[in-house]
């Protein structure tokens, strides 16, 4: 009876499938000789293919469900971690990384360069979000703001100014910083949904400005030939200065790597955890929520700052279209779907989710669809992201007790 069951939902679902795809997989019309073709080969496809699709969902469900509390995935993942500390396995390993990012566009196309380069732009924005998100539990939907703020400073600066791109990147990150407390210190009393609406809010503000102030931004029109950062004075062909480029925003995600997870087993880190978990409890313990909130939004700025002076470098022109708050929802996709807190998850999530529509081009008409499919799939069966975090735990022993003779 269960069998039968099972075959009569999967049949439902493939009938509901057919039914609904009908009109653009059956019918197709021409419109040179006005007449209309019946594509039924596509129908029957649809069926079977969607028939067993809905009997492997349902099996992979109760399976997920069935292991549920058998294993404690945190333990499972620390062990795999502790296993990779080892010596053995993190020296070869380590070795093997660096030799693939040091040969990576010496090995690859110009396209493949340009690609990676955007990837780790928003492995860059990723790691800044995941202090505001992952760490502090602040929801921040117009973290592009900061993004926006740092490639306009590098187009505004070089305009105006002459300052090159080695001068503007530290200042990209401290006008970011300073955006992040202007844009802090209002929301201080906000949380959850009221926040990220306050948050959507301030982004849309710097975009619809940036949009509409032609004398201070150039308006839609933007700003162009924004120059690449130069090397002593060389003269660099695109290809040279592409590679160049590609170390650059290497070098910056290996030091907000180190830089984040220092933080992370900081003071500071662990007053976001604390306020992230319970922020009546984390005042109780005597911790200033208004400060770790302001230090939160600084900080989270700061890297996004500098990721949008990279930017502006590498495309050569800004204008407001591309800070979008579709922008800010495929970094907050890089945090969730990576994995909230673990900088390892954010980072795998920044690649694929960056990676995975360039390399899905062969497939055009079908690649959002793909795409779509594997977001689904990942919050349906990882929910806590590709590289879950795992929470550090203490145990208490207590003290041995001495007996005087």
């Amino acid at each position: 009876m269960n069998l039968l069951q099972e075959l009569k939902q999967s049949t439902i679902a493939a009938v509901w499938f057919m039914f609904l795809t009908f009109p653009l997989m059956v019918i197709k019309v021409n419109t040179v000789t006005k007449t209309i073709e019946w594509r039924w080969w596509n129908m029957a496809f649809i069926g079977i293919a969607f028939f067993f699709l809905s009997a492997l969902w349902r099996y992979m469900i109760k399976h997920k469900e069935k292991n549920t509390g058998k294993f404690s995935p945190g333990k499972k993942i620390s062990a795999i971690r502790k296993r990779l500390a080892e010596k053995r396995f993190f020296v070869p390993a380590m070795v093997l990384l660096t030799i693939t990012t040091l040969a990576f566009p010496y090995s690859f196309s110009l396209y493949q360069t340009n690609i990676m380069i955007s990837a780790l732009i928003y492995v860059m924005l990723g790691l800044g979000l995941n202090i505001v998100i992952g760490l502090a539990g602040l929801l921040d939907l117009g973290y592009v703001a900061f993004f926006a703020v740092g490639a306009y400073a590098y187009a505004l600066l070089h305009l105006n100014f002459g300052m090159t791109f080695w001068m503007v990147l530290p200042l990209g990150g401290l006008l970011g910083a300073i955006m992040g407390i202007i844009l802090g210190y209002p929301v201080l009393r906000l949380r959850g949904d009221y926040l990220a609406i306050v948050t959507l809010g301030f982004g849309e503000i710097i975009r619809l400005v940036l949009e509409n102030w032609n004398e201070f931004s150039k308006g839609p029109s933007g700003i162009a030939n924004i120059p690449k950062p130069g090397l002593f004075g060389l003269d660099l062909t695109l290809q040279q200065h592409s590679i160049y480029l590609y170390y650059i925003i290497v070098a910056l995600v290996i030091f907000t790597i180190f830089v984040i997870n220092r933080l992370q087993d900081s003071r500071i880190g662990r007053a976001w955890i604390a306020l992230k978990d319970d922020e009546i409890a984390c005042q109780a313990m005597g911790i200033d929520k208004a400060k770790t909130k302001l230090r939160a939004f600084a900080l989270g700025a700061t890297w996004a700052g500098m990721a949008g002076v990279v930017f502006a470098a590498k495309t050569t022109f800004v204008n407001p279209a591309s800070f979008t708050i579709w922008e800010s929802v495929i970094i907050l996709c890089t945090v969730v779907l990576g994995g909230m807190g673990s900088i390892a998850g954010v980072i795998a999530g920044a690649l694929m989710l960056i990676l995975l529509p360039e390399y899905l081009r062969a497939v055009s008409e079908y690649r959002m669809i793909v795409f779509g499919a594997v977001l689904v799939l990942m919050m349906v069966f990882k929910p806590g992201g590709l590289i879950e975090n795992v929470r550090k735990t203490y145990h208490y022993k207590g003290h041995e007790h001495i007996t005087a003779e």
